[in-house]
């Protein structure tokens, strides 16, 4: 196992799994493509980036009919679900709060999907083609971001079936966390994909399952609290809970929550794992260092 690590004196945030989104609307589902400034496909363009599949959007009138069969089936669905639940007991389809059925981006969304917006020379153009779904399959390699206080890199790793401890870390591209102007979160379907733009007005759309754990140290302010700074018992509080993680844990960020609350998180590269990152061992204390149970969290202490 040889897991990247950041060098002496840099603090490792957060890693995550990440790979360029898919079209989720009907037009340009399980498509991508990669653009210029003036919306022209550039794939061929791309240094060092193997052959990958070409896509055309399905026509408006295709769409119109695939959309009026899934209406069927839906409503099908709805009165067979209302039946049922008239029975005794009830059945119903699961729930969940991410994700939007509404786009606030048609250009990008409905009626075409970039991934990559990307003039000669700007620096979504040097993004890793590994990244590319169309191009590398999940299933045999997977790439990560790994998420610094000075940088943001793309590590790739060949992927073995059931053994999600196996990585050989392939660095593949970095850039610092100047180069990044924002990142937007975007919500329209699935509620998994982020916009990482960067200040040469350039950008790329990607995905992951852990998309709050890849976004939130590239959004947040990096105001961990020092740890000398903290009161005796909190510091004590702090470290008795990395001392508990992996022996490889990391010292604890600590950050203040606007509860007033504090949050104690540690990485320990030994709990990388090939299929969701790092998950991250935190909990939360109170002003006075004691360490709270889930049900005393405020909902300003909750990660998403």
């Amino acid at each position: 196992m040889s897991v990247w690590l950041p060098e002496t004196g840099e603090t490792l945030l957060a890693r995550a799994p990440v790979h360029f989104a898919t079209g989720a609307a009907m037009r340009v589902r399980g498509m991508r493509w990669f653009r210029d400034f003036d919306r022209r496909d550039i794939q061929s363009q791309l240094d060092g980036w193997p052959e990958g599949p070409t896509y055309t959007a399905h026509s408006t009138g295709g769409t119109a009919a695939r959309n009026t069969v899934k209406g069927l089936a839906i409503a099908t669905g709805v009165v067979i679900l209302g039946i049922l639940s008239s029975q005794s007991g009830s059945v119903g389809p699961g729930s969940s709060d991410k994700g939007s059925d509404t786009s606030d981006d048609r250009a990008d969304e409905i009626d075409d999907f970039p991934v990559m917006w990307a003039a000669p020379g700007t620096l979504a153009r040097t993004m890793p083609w590994q990244m590319d779904p169309g191009r590398c399959k999940e299933k045999t390699y997977r790439t990560h971001a790994v998420i610094t206080d000075r940088r943001l890199v793309i590590v790739g790793f060949a992927h073995v079936k059931a053994d999600d401890k196996l990585i050989d870390d392939e660095l593949l591209w970095q850039t610092p966390r100047t180069t990044i102007e924002r990142v937007e979160l975007r919500e329209f379907k699935a509620g998994t994909d982020a916009k990482i733009l960067f200040t040469d007005g350039s950008w790329c759309r990607v995905s992951s399952r852990a998309r709050e754990r890849l976004t939130r140290y590239l959004m947040e302010p990096l105001d961990f609290l020092p740890l000398h700074s903290l009161t005796p018992d909190q510091r004590r509080t702090a470290e008795a809970f990395a001392a508990a993680q992996a022996p490889d844990a990391q010292a604890p960020l600590v950050k203040r929550n606007p509860c007033g609350c504090f949050r104690i998180e540690v990485l320990a590269p030994s709990k990388i794992d090939g299929s969701f990152g790092h998950s991250g061992l935190n909990t939360v204390m109170d002003a006075t260092g004691t360490q709270l149970t889930l049900m005393q969290y405020h909902p300003e202490d909750l990660l998403t």
